[in-house]
């Protein structure tokens, strides 16, 4: 079936559609440091206009630290239900809280995160390591590629991925945003992994898991009353694909310049068009 996109200048299109907002945070709220003109007040409306708010983020951090960030960029906690990050996910994985079994006790872990967060392991009965080559498993949440060039993490990956130990990516996210600019993300040091000839398990956006967390959560709803929103078109458009819900695209995070023939050529590498293209998380001006 062709899926014909509908283009709106904001979130009023969204409204009476759908129950259920799976709604993205970087590039779509704010940019890591500031919230985005009109994004406070526009989750703060699509709360009140009677729709499940369910934060859905490929953050390698667990849900209370990226909640805590939200309020200190301005955001109100009555403006959303839930938050389900990738780092959330896999940590009640690892903590053997789900249907699979939790990581081995003590197992050696390399972990690479952002700005030294460790609420990734918090609580988790794990040996952290620093060499690569001691490793039983690399959990890497996060990427500080605005720090360090990705041969650092060639260097640092190499001895992990020669021993054979797998490497669990909770933040799939190719492009990341900074405050210098756009740089490679977690999912771009995961794709090095694999090249390196190691083993990747992905968690996250557009992967299964994180979705059933989320609709689970959300006490599993119809399908077609579920909109995921998001800036990017290989994680939020075609998970949401997969899912099998809506999709609305934003145009303000890491697409934000590109024209049309560029959106276009995107949908046929990703194999996966919009429902909706907004041009902003905003709504009509009161």
């Amino acid at each position: 079936m062709t899926v014909h996109t509908i283009e709106a200048a904001d979130l009023s299109a969204l409204v009476g559609r759908y129950d259920v907002f799976f709604v993205d945070q970087f590039g779509v709220l704010h940019d890591g440091h500031k919230a985005y003109p009109g994004a406070i007040e526009g989750l703060e409306r699509l709360k009140a206009s009677g729709g499940t708010i369910v934060l859905l983020s490929n953050s390698g951090r667990r849900a209370r630290p990226n909640e805590e960030r939200m309020l200190r960029l301005g955001f109100q906690p009555r403006s959303w239900d839930l938050f389900v990050s990738s780092g959330e996910v896999a940590w009640r994985k690892f903590a053997g809280e789900t249907a699979e079994p939790g990581l081995k006790p003590g197992a050696k872990c390399l972990l690479l995160s952002r700005e030294n967060d460790r609420s990734a392991v918090e609580g988790l009965d794990l040996e952290l390591v620093e060499d690569g080559a001691k490793a039983e498993i690399v959990l890497l949440s996060g990427s500080e590629g605005d720090r360090h060039p990705l041969d650092y993490y060639r260097r640092l990956l190499e001895p992990a991925a020669r021993a054979g130990a797998p490497l669990v990516c909770t933040n799939p996210d190719k492009i990341m945003l900074t405050a210098t600019g756009p740089t490679f993300g977690a999912g771009r040091i995961a794709e090095l992994y694999a090249e390196l000839g190691g083993k990747v398990e992905w968690i996250g956006k557009p992967y299964p898991e994180i979705y059933q967390a989320a609709l689970d959560l959300a006490g599993n709803p119809r399908l077609d009353r579920v909109v995921g929103i998001g800036d990017s078109i290989e994680h939020d458009v075609v998970g949401a694909k997969n899912a099998g819900i809506a999709s609305a695209l934003v145009r303000s995070g890491i697409l934000a310049d590109l024209d049309r023939a560029g959106l276009e050529a995107l949908y046929c590498r990703h194999g996966a068009r919009p429902d909706h293209v907004l041009s902003r998380f905003v709504f009509p001006a009161r």
